[in-house]
């Protein structure tokens, strides 16, 4: 299994990019997702941005990564999914049973 974090662009060019995450700077290859500026949020798979992500989408990433993370060490993680809690799942119309008429 591959996990994806979001990161930040500092610097780049369409091959590759200096990105930021939580203090950690790493050289990322931008190949699949072209030229980005500063301040630009992307999906990083193995060193490889693999797709542009909106603030609130990696935000959410970062919640999901931290719920994980706190979850193995025990601690509670509702927080981290404060839009789910108290709300009753929702199946995807292509699951839901056909209405009777």
């Amino acid at each position: 299994m591959c996990i994806g974090f979001p990161m930040t662009v500092i610097e780049g060019d369409a091959f590759e990019a200096l990105c930021e995450r939580r203090g950690e700077r790493r050289h990322v290859s931008m190949a699949l997702v072209g030229a980005q500026p500063a301040g630009a949020r992307v999906l990083v798979h193995v060193d490889s941005a693999v797709r542009l992500l909106d603030p609130l989408e990696a935000a959410q990433i970062d919640d999901a990564l931290d719920a994980l993370e706190k979850a193995l060490a025990g601690e509670n993680v509702d927080h981290l999914f404060a839009d789910l809690v108290g709300r009753e799942p929702e199946l995807p119309d292509f699951l839901r049973e056909p209405e009777s008429r």
